[in-house]
C-alpha cells in the first residue's frame, strides 16, 4: 500500500533537487554553452552524483529544454494575460514591469534564452514558430486597435514590442558591461525599480499616451 506521507516527502525532495540541478546547469550552460557544457560539469556545480542529474532528466538536452520551458513560463506568467479592455497604458506597464522583474530576478535564464536566439533557435524554433509568434501577432493587433482608436500614437507595434522587449532584457544580458560602464560591483535594490519607472515613463510618451 502506498504512503501518502512519504509520497510527498518525495515529491518535495524532487522538486528541490531538479531546482538546485536547473540552477547549476543555468551556470554551466551561460559559461561552456550547450555545447560545452556536460552532465558531469552541472553535477558537480550542483554538488550532486552525475546519475542524479540523468536520473531525473535522462540527458543534457532534456535538461536544456527544462531551463528553457523555465524560462519561457516565467515569461508568459508577467505578459501573458494582457487584454484588450486595459488600454495601452496598462499593457505598456505591464510588459516593461514583468521583463525588468524577470531581468533583475532571474539574468541567468534571460542570458541562456538570448544565447539560444543568438544561435539559431535550434531547441526553440517550434515555439518561436508556433507561441511566440501567435502571440506577438495578438499584442499587434491590440495595440493596432487602441491606435485605430486614437488612443495611443500611429507608432509601429512590431517596433514597440521589439523596443520593449530589447531595452527590458539588456539588464539582464548585458549586466556586466553596464556595470561596467557605470564604474559598480552589482545592481542596488532600488535599481529595477527605477529603471522600470524611467522606461515605463520614456516608452509612454513616446506612444502619445498620457501618465
Amino acid at each position: 500500500m502506498n504512503d501518502p506521507i512519504k509520497a510527498v516527502k518525495q515529491g518535495k525532495i524532487r522538486i528541490k533537487s531538479e531546482a538546485k540541478i536547473i540552477e547549476a546547469a543555468q551556470e554551466e550552460f551561460i559559461i561552456q554553452g550547450f555545447k560545452g557544457a556536460t552532465v558531469q560539469s552541472i553535477a558537480d556545480r550542483a554538488g550532486l552524483p552525475k546519475a542524479n542529474i540523468l536520473y531525473y532528466f535522462k540527458n543534457k538536452e532534456n535538461l536544456y529544454h527544462a531551463v528553457l520551458e523555465q524560462t519561457l513560463n516565467m515569461w508568459d506568467e508577467g505578459i501573458g494575460d494582457i487584454r484588450i479592455e486595459d488600454g495601452p497604458k496598462v499593457a505598456i506597464e505591464k510588459i516593461v514591469a514583468s521583463k525588468i522583474k524577470m531581468s533583475f530576478e532571474n539574468p541567468r535564464a534571460s542570458k541562456i534564452y538570448a544565447m539560444e536566439i543568438i544561435q539559431g533557435a535550434q531547441h526553440l524554433k517550434e515555439f518561436t514558430r508556433t507561441y511566440l509568434r501567435k502571440w506577438v501577432k495578438e499584442k499587434v493587433a491590440m495595440f493596432q486597435a487602441w491606435i485605430d482608436r486614437g488612443e495611443m500614437s500611429n507608432v509601429d507595434p512590431y517596433g514597440l514590442i521589439f523596443l520593449i522587449w530589447s531595452t527590458t532584457q539588456h539588464y539582464a544580458d548585458f549586466e556586466t558591461q553596464i556595470l561596467t560602464v557605470m564604474n559598480r560591483n552589482e545592481f542596488e535594490e532600488e535599481d529595477a525599480d527605477l529603471i522600470t519607472k524611467f522606461l515605463t515613463d520614456f516608452v509612454l510618451r513616446g506612444c502619445g499616451i498620457q501618465q
